[in-house]
């Protein structure tokens, strides 16, 4: 979502990064260049002015010019002020002491609140806590046929009571999930398509049934600054705790993202980063502005990995690959290992100073990924253990039983022995060939038939003589 404005912020600051000395009509020109960027990517208009503002005081201060590195301090203002903007503190949620913790979702419909529940139900239960769902959206047609679906999906109880009141389904869910000793319940509530008096006086009744101790106010990222003016008229009926926005993960400018929390006061906890139900991940402000200036985000990779490899699979993995012995198994498990943690792309741009390096690597689609899956499951398990024996016979089966050609498999093969030397190369202190990496196959250094260089060499003598 935010990497159009990435770019352009990254542009107006470029400038005063390697500068050693800042004059006013340097900065009055990155200033000029960032509100032009702000309000590209649809943010608040006072939000923007208010932000230029405070980032020029500050720029044009004692610290700065007498910096010695003056262009590099006011990106860390801007980074400061962007992390401000989209709200300081901690985005966990509150849990009270007596169980269950209810926490309310609201939203206009068709901004993903029913989705939302069931991804926030599974991150909760990753924290080894014991949640529940409340159907209480009983306008939208098969909204809880929709529910119910999602929690078979993760095996998470879904509570429906067959009324047309959403203060009794309420009530009775809040029984059940005592008498299941649930710790946690989610209360998934109507919406409608605009805001008005009938949606208002409804939540307000089932807020006051439930007491919620989290009130989440569910915004698509996709509507833009219309996300900001729904969140006001719920912040004036119904007092929310925190944003869950969804859809971050889409082609918007952001605009939202960057101006609910200055608006309404209220900030951003949680975020959708992708359609599955796994990819709902807590808001760090510091992050987001770190991503948005190209610093990177090493904290979210890690925890990225941390979720997506179990303890004793990732020791197992290390030592063999330190050892060089990398087999298609092993390229397999860390094959979906990498998938778990999202897209390809999405994972590499949180490693500082690769975002720059890595405009090629959208052409890398989930097909050719899942081509590789398919060449190596069409390999028997002693060709995966040892692919030295995959002759020239077996490579032209494995190609047939894949759905791809024997210049693929070639290809496939290439990689796995170029990944086998790099891990040999880091566990004695190499650093690898990104750009090796990063390409669209094998190096050209380790492309062709073995023995091509003495060949060529053999040419060249030749020539010599």
């Amino acid at each position: 979502m935010f990497d159009a404005l990435s770019d352009k912020l990254q542009a107006a600051l470029g400038d005063l990064r390697g500068r050693g000395r800042l004059d006013e009509e340097a900065i009055s020109r990155a200033m000029r260049e960032i509100r032009l960027a702000l309000l590209e990517a649809d943010v608040n208009f006072k939000v923007v002015k208010d932000f230029v503002a405070q980032v020029r005081e500050r720029a044009v201060g004692q610290d700065v010019t007498k910096s010695l590195t003056p262009g590099q301090q006011v990106v860390k203002i801007v980074h400061e002020e962007l992390t401000t903007l989209m709200g300081t503190g901690s985005s966990q949620l509150a849990f009270g002491g007596r169980p269950p913790t209810v926490i309310l979702l609201a939203g206009l419909q068709g901004s993903g609140k029913t989705t939302a529940a069931a991804k926030l139900a599974l991150l909760l239960r990753k924290e080894k806590r014991h949640p529940g769902l409340i159907a209480a959206d009983l306008q939208r047609p098969a909204a809880i046929d929709q529910l119910e679906q999602l929690g078979k999906q993760i095996q998470i109880p879904v509570y429906r009571t067959d009324t047309t009141d959403p203060v009794a389904a309420v009530r009775e869910g809040l029984e059940r999930a005592r008498a299941d000793a649930l710790d946690v319940v989610i209360v998934d509530t109507a919406g409608r398509l605009h805001v008005d008096e009938e949606l208002m006086d409804e939540l307000v009744r089932v807020r006051n049934e439930a007491k919620p101790t989290n009130v989440l106010l569910v915004l698509d990222a996709m509507t833009g600054q219309e996300a900001v003016s729904v969140a006001q008229a719920f912040q004036e009926r119904v007092a929310f705790d925190g944003v869950l926005m969804t859809k971050l993960d889409g082609d918007a400018r952001g605009g939202a993202a960057l101006s609910v929390k200055a608006v309404t006061g209220r900030p951003i906890k949680l975020v959708s980063v992708g359609e599955k139900l796994d990819q709902l991940e807590y808001f760090h402000p510091d992050r987001m502005a770190s991503r948005i200036l190209g610093m990177g985000d090493v904290l979210s990779l890690i925890e990225r990995a941390e979720a997506a490899v179990e303890e004793d699979e990732k020791e197992e993995l290390e030592k063999r690959m330190m050892k060089g012995e990398f087999t298609f198994d092993d390229f397999l498990k860390s094959y979906k290992m990498l998938r778990r943690m999202g897209p390809l792309q999405g994972i590499l741009k949180m490693i500082p100073g690769l975002g720059k390096q890595l405009d090629g690597l959208d052409q890398v689609d989930e097909k050719q990924m899942a081509r590789v899956e398919a060449i190596i499951l069409s390999m028997t398990p002693a060709e995966r253990a040892m692919p030295h024996v995959i002759d020239g016979r077996r490579r032209l089966r494995i190609a047939r039983g894949s759905g791809t050609n024997v210049q693929q498999v070639n290809q496939l093969l290439e990689a796995r022995k170029q990944m086998a030397k790099m891990m040999k190369g880091l566990s004695k202190g190499k650093m690898p060939d990104l750009g090796a990496l990063t390409a669209g196959g094998p190096p050209q250094s380790m492309a062709g038939r073995p023995g091509s260089r003495k060949k060529k060499a053999k040419k060249k003598s030749r020539a010599r003589r």
